[in-house]
């Protein structure tokens, strides 16, 4: 599934007055990061897909980062590969918020019972990894059925699972995808997205609202932000078109970030983007970005 990849020594006579200086860095950053009310993530799909799990994990915290998110990179990891990644995050202070790997939708009525076995296998990984969040995804238009009906399929399919993950402490969020990327994609439409989170009505059940399926799909991100920030579980990050870093494209995602801070949104913001170069760099600025224009 192709969804959504930092220690130097200071030497010299220099060295204190050096360190000084980066403490000083280090405050001013944790300082923006808690004014700032959401906190950040990488999914690491979009970063260092050739080099090894464990590095992977220390460049996104090189870059400043304590969360990452998965899309079922452990589908073939063995029971001593979950302990030796398990073990790696914990030195690093990272956190597995977010993982995806249903390979069946819910809009789809007559896979309904795939799709919460799915959901069941999901949990005993996220288990493993202590992971709270899972992306679950419509699938695509099913041929004869009505528009109509796959709506409540997707709302019956999550009420389902809500069944499921009923006082685990997981959050399943349901995601956007745009036509362009998918055009048999059934929940391409944000409006109707957050509509069937609403007759979900359950605590546990979430809208992902990605930014840059969302622009394809139609645009109006803010005030749709601005209408459903209660529906949001998680947001994911990267610019049109091109999907990469924020700057290179036409979402203004300053006066996003600036959103996000007055409604107080104080979940996940994930970036999922594609870097043009140094990706420690580019996840780095983007992080200080965000975080510096959502200061309360």
């Amino acid at each position: 599934m192709n969804r959504r990849n930092f220690t130097k020594t200071l030497a010299g006579a220099t060295i204190g007055a050096a360190t000084l200086g980066l403490e000083s860095v280090a405050r001013a950053e944790d300082s923006i990061a808690v004014e700032a009310p959401f906190k950040t993530s990488v999914m690491l799909w979009t970063v260092l897909r050739q080099s090894p799990f464990e590095e992977r994990l220390e460049k996104v915290a090189e870059a400043g980062y304590k969360a990452v998110e998965l899309v079922g990179e452990y589908a073939k990891w063995s029971e001593d590969d979950f302990q030796r990644y398990n073990k790696k995050r914990a030195e690093l202070g990272i956190t597995f918020d977010t993982t995806a790997g249903t390979h069946h939708g819910v809009g789809d009525p007559s896979i309904r019972e795939a799709f919460l076995a799915d959901v069941r296998d999901q949990l005993k990984i996220m288990e493993k990894i202590e992971c709270p969040a899972l992306i679950v995804m419509s699938g695509n238009v099913v041929p004869g059925l009505s528009p109509e009906a796959q709506h409540a399929s997707c709302v019956e399919g999550l009420k389902r699972a809500a069944e499921l993950v009923e006082g685990k402490g997981v959050t399943l969020l349901l995601e956007n995808i745009d036509l362009e990327e998918n055009p048999h994609y059934y929940m391409w439409s944000v409006p109707e997205a957050f509509q069937i989170i609403e007759e979900v009505n359950h605590p546990q059940v979430k809208f992902l609202y990605d930014f840059y399926h969302a622009q394809i799909s139609g645009g109006n991100l803010i005030a749709n932000l601005q209408r459903h920030h209660d529906k949001v579980g998680l947001i994911h990050i990267a610019d049109v078109p091109g999907r990469h870093q924020p700057g290179t494209g036409e979402i203004n995602y300053i006066n996003i970030y600036k959103k996000l801070g007055e409604l107080n949104y104080n979940r996940y913001v994930a970036m999922e983007f594609v870097p043009t170069g140094d990706p420690v760099k580019i996840l780095a600025s983007a992080r200080e970005e965000a975080l510096k224009a959502a200061r309360r």
